[in-house]
C-alpha cells in the first residue's frame, strides 16, 4: 500500500528551470522530467516551464507550490471588498503582521497650496531635526509624527495619481484634499474627489489658507458637503482639518487625523518577509546607470536582494532615501532609491524580490517576451460603449462606470438625473466624474483606471486627450441632444448597442499588365500609387470612372512571393477573386470596413 505523502508548502516563480525546480524539491532532476513525461511534456534539464506546470510536477512530488505573492481570480478580485493594500496580506500570519507607516497623496485645485502645504510639513520635520538638507527629489518622502511615521507621496497631481492606478499600482492609504477657504471648491476639486473615490481611499480634507482674511471656512465646507465631504462635526464622516500652510497653523492636527484613520483601517504589514512594492518613478542616472524610487508595500527590501521589477530585473546595490543618506533595509510602507537594475522602470511596475539571478532574468525575460506577443495582437480593454454592450450582453458586466462633460454647468443635472433614471435589471449606472468643460487628458486618464466610457454633451476634445484616447482605445461619445445621449446609453444596458462599421480606402494601385496564368486566371501587374494594399482587404475595379466589379483579394504577390501587404510605390501581383476582365489603366481600389469614430 502507498503511504501518503504529507504536502508541503514552496515558493516557485513565474518561470523555473528544470534543474532549479530538482534543487527547490530537493530530489533528482531526472525525477522531474519522468514526472513531466508522465504529462505529456518533454523537458530538458535547462529548460523553463511556467508555474502551472511546475505546480503539477510539485504536487506529485508531495509539496504545494505557491507564487510569491498572493494571487486572486477574476471573480474573487470583483467579489471582495478588500482594498489592494489588504489583498497583498492574504496569506499572511496575523501573529506576523505589524503595523507600519501609511501612505498619504495630496491632490487638489492647482492654486490651493497643495506644494506649500508637503514643503510645510517636510521642513517642519527638517527643522525638528528628524534629517539634515533634502538634496534629492525621489517623488516620495517620510517624516516622523512623536514616535509614528509617515509617508507622503510626491505626485504632479491626480491625473498621475490615477495613471499609476491604471497600471495597477495601488499606492495609497489616505488621500488629503487641499481645499483653499478663500475659493472653494473649483473643477479641479472635484476632478481630485472622484479620482480619490474612485481608488476606493479615505479622504481627509486640509481646508488651506484660513488666516487670510477673505476666508470663508463654512461656506467651504457647505459646499464640500454638496459634493457628499460632509465634515464630521455636521454629523458626517469627513474630517476637515483648518491649516495654513505658510504660518504652519495646524499642521499638528492634519498629522494626528493621517495617524487615526491610519490606526482605523489597520494599515499592516509582515516586515519579515520578502518585499513586494511598486515604482513610484524611474530614470537614467549617468553616474548611477538605471535607479527606481520605490515604495516598499509588504516585506522588508534589503541591500543585495534580487529583484524583479516590471521587465527589467538586477541586484540591489544599494538603497537610498531622500536625502541621499544609505540604509541596509527599506521597511514595508518606505519609499527608496534602489540603485543596480539593468534597465529604468516604468511608474507602476511591480518590484518581487526572488531567490537568485537566474529566476530574475527568466521572469523578466518572460514578461518582455509577454508584452511584445500582447502588442502584436493588440489587444485593447473593453472600454467602448458597444464593447460593454456586448460583455452586459454575455451577463460579464452588471455596471455601466460614466466619465461625462458637459458645455455648461447647468446642463450636469438632468443629464444625471435621466442617466441614474435608467434601470435595466440589475445593471446600474455608475457616474464616476461629472463636470463642465472640454474632454482632458485627466477625463481620458480616469476613464481607463476605472474601465468607464466618456461622455461629452455639446464638447470638444483637447488635442492631447485625443491622442491619449486613441493610444489607449478609449471611445467617446459626443452628443448634441439629450435624448439621443440617454436612448443609446439605454440601449448599451439592454445589450442592445451593436457597433456601426465604415468604409475605409487604404490605398490605390494601378493596372499596368495583364498576366494570364493557366488555373489561377488574370493576374494584374500594378503599381500602388498611394496608401498600401492588403491581402485581407476588398477591392474595386474602377474603368474610365465606373465601377466594374467588387470582391475580395485572391491572391498578392511580389514577384514570387505570397505578401500580406504592399505600400506604396512598390510593384506587386493582383488576382481579384471571379474578375477575369482586366485591362491596362484600371484603377483598383482597396477598402477595409473599419468601426465608425465617435468623435
Amino acid at each position: 500500500m502507498k503511504k501518503a505523502v504529507q504536502e508541503k508548502e514552496v515558493t516557485i516563480p513565474e518561470v523555473i528551470t528544470v534543474r532549479e525546480l530538482a534543487d527547490l524539491l530537493e530530489i533528482s532532476p531526472i525525477q522531474i522530467i519522468k514526472t513531466l513525461m508522465s504529462n505529456g511534456v518533454l523537458a530538458s534539464i535547462n529548460q523553463q516551464i511556467d508555474f502551472d506546470t511546475a505546480a503539477v510536477v510539485s504536487a506529485e512530488h508531495g509539496f504545494d507550490a505557491k507564487l510569491p505573492y498572493p494571487e486572486l481570480s477574476e471573480e474573487e478580485d470583483e467579489e471582495s471588498e478588500l482594498s489592494p493594500w489588504q489583498r497583498l496580506l492574504l496569506g499572511e500570519n496575523q501573529e506576523d503582521l505589524k503595523a507600519r507607516p501609511p501612505v498619504v497623496t495630496v491632490l487638489g485645485h492647482v492654486d490651493h497650496g497643495k506644494t506649500s502645504l508637503l514643503d510645510a510639513i517636510r521642513h517642519a520635520n527638517v527643522a525638528g531635526g528628524e534629517s539634515g538638507g533634502i538634496t534629492q527629489h525621489i517623488g516620495a518622502y517620510q517624516i516622523k509624527h512623536g514616535d509614528r511615521r509617515i509617508t507622503f507621496l510626491d505626485t504632479p497631481g491626480h491625473e498621475a495619481f490615477t495613471a499609476m492606478r491604471a497600471r495597477g499600482a495601488h499606492t495609497t492609504d489616505i488621500a488629503v484634499l487641499v481645499v483653499a477657504a478663500d475659493d472653494g471648491v473649483k473643477p479641479q476639486t472635484i476632478e481630485a474627489i472622484n479620482h480619490a473615490r474612485a481608488a476606493h481611499v479615505p479622504i481627509i480634507v486640509a481646508l488651506n489658507k484660513i488666516d487670510k482674511p477673505n476666508a470663508r471656512p463654512e461656506v467651504t465646507k457647505q459646499e464640500l458637503s454638496e459634493q457628499g465631504l460632509v465634515p464630521d462635526e455636521w454629523g458626517g464622516s469627513t474630517m476637515i482639518i483648518p491649516v495654513s500652510a505658510r504660518n504652519r497653523i495646524g499642521l499638528e492636527d492634519l498629522l494626528e487625523a493621517i495617524i487615526l484613520v491610519a490606526d482605523e483601517m489597520g494599515v499592516l504589514a509582515n516586515p519579515e518577509r520578502q518585499a513586494i512594492g511598486a515604482v513610484l518613478e524611474g530614470k537614467l542616472d549617468k553616474r548611477r546607470g538605471p535607479v527606481a524610487t520605490v515604495l516598499v508595500q509588504n516585506g522588508t527590501l534589503r541591500t543585495g536582494d534580487v529583484v524583479v521589477v516590471g521587465e527589467t530585473w538586477g541586484r540591489v546595490r544599494a538603497l537610498e532615501d531622500e536625502n541621499n543618506k544609505r540604509h541596509r533595509t527599506a521597511p514595508p510602507g518606505t519609499p527608496a532609491v534602489i540603485i543596480g537594475l539593468h534597465d529604468v522602470p516604468a511608474a507602476g511596475d511591480r518590484l518581487e524580490v526572488v531567490n537568485d539571478e537566474r529566476i530574475a532574468r527568466a521572469v523578466a525575460q518572460k514578461r518582455h517576451d509577454d508584452t511584445k506577443a500582447l502588442q502584436q495582437v493588440v489587444t485593447r480593454r473593453p472600454l467602448s460603449l458597444d464593447e460593454i454592450s456586448a460583455r452586459i450582453r454575455e451577463g460579464q458586466a452588471k455596471e455601466l462606470a460614466i466619465v461625462l462633460k458637459t458645455d455648461v454647468q447647468g446642463s450636469i443635472e438632468p443629464i444625471v438625473n435621466s442617466l441614474e433614471q435608467l434601470a435595466v435589471g440589475d445593471i446600474k449606472i455608475n457616474i464616476i466624474h461629472a463636470a463642465a468643460g472640454n474632454i482632458t487628458e485627466s477625463d481620458i486618464s480616469l476613464a481607463l483606471a476605472s474601465e468607464a466610457i466618456v461622455i461629452g454633451f455639446r464638447v470638444s476634445m483637447d488635442a492631447s486627450a485625443r491622442r491619449m484616447a486613441g493610444d489607449e482605445s478609449v471611445d467617446i461619445k459626443v452628443y448634441d441632444i439629450i435624448y439621443e445621449l440617454i436612448n443609446e446609453v439605454e440601449k448599451a444596458m439592454k445589450g442592445l448597442l451593436e457597433p456601426v462599421y465604415v468604409e475605409r480606402i487604404i490605398g490605390e494601385a494601378q493596372v499596368r499588365a495583364v498576366f494570364s496564368i493557366p488555373k489561377i486566371g488574370k493576374i494584374a501587374g500594378c503599381y500602388v500609387v498611394s496608401g498600401e494594399i492588403r491581402r485581407n482587404a476588398r477591392v474595386r475595379v474602377i474603368r474610365g470612372g465606373a465601377v466594374l466589379h467588387e470582391s475580395d483579394v485572391s491572391s498578392l504577390k511580389r514577384f514570387e512571393k505570397d505578401v500580406r501587404e504592399v505600400r506604396e510605390g512598390y510593384e506587386c501581383g493582383v488576382n481579384v477573386t471571379n474578375f477575369e476582365d482586366l485591362e491596362e489603366g484600371d484603377r483598383l481600389q482597396f477598402f477595409v470596413m473599419a468601426r465608425e469614430s465617435q468623435v
